[in-house]
């Protein structure tokens, strides 16, 4: 609400400049800034929309454009075309030339501001090997809420990069009608704000959505290979799609695999079974690290605890499956 009074503040001190240095025109004047007032507080505005990165962009491409726009001129100035077309003309033609290539120097700024690698202040004077880590984080990273649990333990200390369209579904999930996808979305916000408050770690906000781009997956990716970051997610199939395309991915379904205790062929332990497995007389049980355990010919055993013998494992970035047998 402040910034509300300040902004009519400035406007009225403009309509009164241009009242008082009106002359014999005191309230042309003073609607004249009036008007030059409301203008520049709609500049500020929208430049305040506009992230540092981008304006930075922005700059840089209107300064290539003045400087191509200059080169042109001096060329057309060492034509002998004084003869065919009067001074004027020729001023006409620089002054249009310098508005075409400012336009396409800005555009190609704004379009461009990602690939820009050398753009003030945003060249890094540091050397390659002491660059920053950067880790853009999906919604299913975020949701999963280990995350935050892994930077606690300080094993993680880098810059993690939300894209914009991420922190879009979140929202979109948190005003969902459906209760399970309002949770969900409620929980990440909450882990996102938790993570904000931890110091071994800064968040990045990443505004640029890829409009250009349909699914969420190949946003990401894209977003990566732009940044030359790493991805962190529980999705197998992102997991997939961002390796064949050269991402380094931090699943975090791999690192807990990596912290489970190993189970070997023949070893032996007690479960409690508790419900049926997918195929005939299987039953299932869970370790207290949520593994999943599937025993044969046990169906008949479900609710009771019973010693077992690991037969084999299946381990991916989806999870582990224990396979035994009754002994």
């Amino acid at each position: 609400m402040g910034l509300v009074f300040l902004r009519i503040f400035f406007v009225m001190i403009f309509s009164t400049l241009g009242y008082s240095m009106g002359g014999q025109k005191p309230i042309f004047y003073g609607v004249l800034g009036l008007l030059v007032g409301i203008a520049v507080v709609i500049m500020e505005i929208f430049v305040r929309k506009i992230s540092l990165k981008g304006l930075s962009s922005a700059v840089f491409g209107i300064i290539l454009g003045l400087i191509v726009s200059w080169i042109f001129g001096e060329t057309l100035a060492h034509f002998p075309l004084h003869k065919d077309f009067s001074l004027e003309v020729i001023n006409n033609v620089r002054v249009f030339v310098t508005f075409i290539f400012v336009y396409l120097g800005l555009t190609l700024g704004i379009k461009g501001k990602d690939e820009f690698s050398l753009v003030i202040p945003y060249v890094k004077f540091k050397r390659q090997e002491m660059r920053e880590d950067e880790i853009v984080i999906d919604t299913s990273s975020i949701i999963d809420g280990r995350i935050l649990d892994i930077v606690k333990t300080k094993f993680i200390e880098a810059k993690f990069v939300v894209p914009r369209f991420v922190l879009n579904e979140l929202h979109t999930l948190a005003d969902s009608t459906e209760h399970m996808k309002r949770q969900k979305g409620k929980r990440g916000i909450e882990i996102l704000h938790s993570l904000k408050k931890e110091t071994n770690i800064e968040v990045e906000i990443y505004d640029q959505l890829f409009d250009d781009i349909k699914t969420v997956d190949e946003k990401l990716v894209k977003l990566a290979l732009t940044l030359d970051a790493k991805i962190l997610t529980t999705d197998y199939n992102l997991n997939r799609i961002a390796q064949l395309q050269g991402v380094k991915v931090l699943n975090i379904n791999d690192f807990a695999n990596a912290l489970k205790s190993s189970f070997i062929s023949g070893q032996r332990f007690s479960l409690k079974l508790i419900k049926e497995g997918k195929e005939q007389n299987q039953a299932i049980g869970y370790l207290e690290d949520g593994t999943m355990v599937v025993v044969e010919n046990a169906r008949r055993m479900i609710g009771k605890t019973v010693s077992l013998e690991v037969s084999s494992v299946l381990q991916s970035s989806s999870g582990r499956i224990i396979f035994t047998k009754i002994i």
